[in-house]
């Protein structure tokens, strides 16, 4: 038999009516009614108390574990302490702790999950490199990720709960939220952000379940995709300019020998020696295109030794000392004799060299001065080519080691403007990195470092 409750509620009232019944059997069974009442009240009346005091028992039972269960409901880790009593209690109390604890425990095992897609969530969102916000129906932020606030310099913990005005101060979301807003469509805007110029792709798009009515901006820097269309756009346009030239003049001396010119074998020859030279240059154009994109492939193979720093200095001197006379210039010498060597290659640093020397000869006038030095500073070896020039101004300062870029002092000069393109890929292959500093009318220094070569 199951110790369920209406077994206990039956067995409270059939023992003392058994009990009850047994003392009446004994009694003559015509004696009326009120006799017997008055012979047997007592009976009677501990069977009555003897009832309630069995289901007062039984009450009590029951509402001191439901009490109990209510009790620890608010703490639900201590559910499971109640398990090791549930086999004395009727089946009702015992099914309802089971499905109690069996609900606890799916809803701990939920809540862990929960906690863990919440932390997983959470870190996604603040470590991937697109932006993400979430506006409801009216306006108000309810989620900004990290990369999207470092984007329009907003604290993450300042978006929520105000409205995507305040938030973002820039009419194209507010545009693009009202947009879809109204049309219930995707829809894909960019624009560039103020101050930081970060150039922004921002897809929106209303949501239909979950958070209805709201809108999801997804967001995506294209600030370095827009600099590299920039770069391969001036490219195309630098090359084509620095082609057209040498071209056009192969060309008017062609048709110039054509016309008759041939005839005049001086004159003639003036003309080759010019066709000459700009074959040179188309050449020397097309020679170091190759070796730049080789550079930048990483296909040139570095044969490196360890060289002493003024040993470069000196081959780099001596190998433009007669530009330098022809210049009218100064070239002078710094570099300590102690100083350690550094693990390169020496044939590709010393063109680095020789491009800075013949960038400082162009730009230096008659009678100026061009330093060379070299000098340690804790674990690197730094070399500067200075010069007493005219200078760089500070719009080109950061754009002189592009390729093809020309200042606009140096447009009339000759040259393919890949020299310092090329001296920048070079060092940097080494692990080093190369820069300048300069002052209009006062000259400038280009440097370029190395780590120390390591001790063996």
């Amino acid at each position: 038999m199951r110790n369920t409750l209406f077994w206990c509620i039956l067995l409270a009232f059939i023992i003392p009516l058994t009990i009850l019944i047994f003392f009446l059997n004994q009694s003559d069974a015509n004696i009326h009614v009120d006799s017997i009442l008055q012979k047997y009240s007592i009976p009677i009346t501990l069977f009555f108390l003897v009832v309630i005091i069995l289901f007062f028992i039984i009450a009590r039972l029951y509402a001191k574990h439901l009490e109990k269960i209510s009790r620890i409901l608010h703490n639900p880790h201590e559910l499971s302490s109640l398990f090791y009593r549930t086999k004395f209690l009727p089946l009702e109390l015992q099914t309802l702790i089971k499905n109690v604890i069996d609900l606890n425990n799916q809803y701990l095992k939920d809540r862990a999950d929960f906690t863990a897609n919440e932390a997983i969530f959470t870190s996604i969102l603040r470590n991937m490199s697109d932006g993400i916000l979430l506006v409801d129906q009216n306006g108000i932020v309810t989620l900004m990720n990290q990369a999207a606030c470092q984007w329009f310099n907003v604290l993450e913990s300042e978006s929520k709960g105000h409205t995507l005005a305040e938030v973002i101060r820039h009419y194209k979301m507010n545009e693009l939220f009202e947009k879809v807003r109204l049309n219930q469509t995707p829809t894909i805007e960019s624009f560039e952000t103020a101050p930081e110029k970060f150039f922004i792709q921002c897809i929106a798009t209303p949501l239909k379940e979950g958070e209805s009515g709201s809108i999801l901006f997804l967001m995506q820097d294209l600030t370095r995709i827009r600099q590299l269309e920039n770069v391969r756009r001036d490219f195309v346009s630098n090359v084509s300019h620095e082609l057209r030239t040498p071209l056009t003049s192969l060309k008017l001396i062609t048709e110039t020998l054509q016309d008759g010119l041939l005839e005049n074998p001086t004159e003639a020859q003036t003309f080759l020696t010019q066709m000459n030279a700009e074959v040179d240059n188309l050449t020397q154009i097309v020679e170091e295109l190759l070796e730049l994109s080789k550079i930048e492939s990483g296909k040139v193979p570095l044969e490196k030794h360890l060289i002493n720093p003024c040993r470069l200095l000196v081959s780099a001197q001596e190998r433009m000392s007669l530009q330098i006379e022809r210049a009218k210039l100064e070239l002078k010498l710094n570099c300590p004799k102690d100083l350690p060597a550094i693990f390169i290659d020496q044939t590709r640093i010393e063109r680095v060299l020789i491009n800075l020397i013949h960038n400082a000869i162009k730009f230096t006038p008659p009678y100026g001065e061009i330093e060379l030095s070299v000098n340690q500073e804790t674990n690197q070896i730094i070399f500067a080519v200075r010069d007493s020039g005219i200078g760089i101004s500070p719009k080109d300062l950061s754009r002189i080691f592009e390729r093809f870029y020309k200042s606009d002092r140096s447009r009339s000069q000759r040259g393919t403007g890949l020299g310092l393109s090329i001296a920048k890929h070079l060092v940097e292959a080494h692990g080093g990195r190369i820069w300048a500093v300069s002052q209009i009318n006062q000259g400038s220094t280009f440097f370029f470092s190395f780590p120390l070569a390591p001790k063996n």
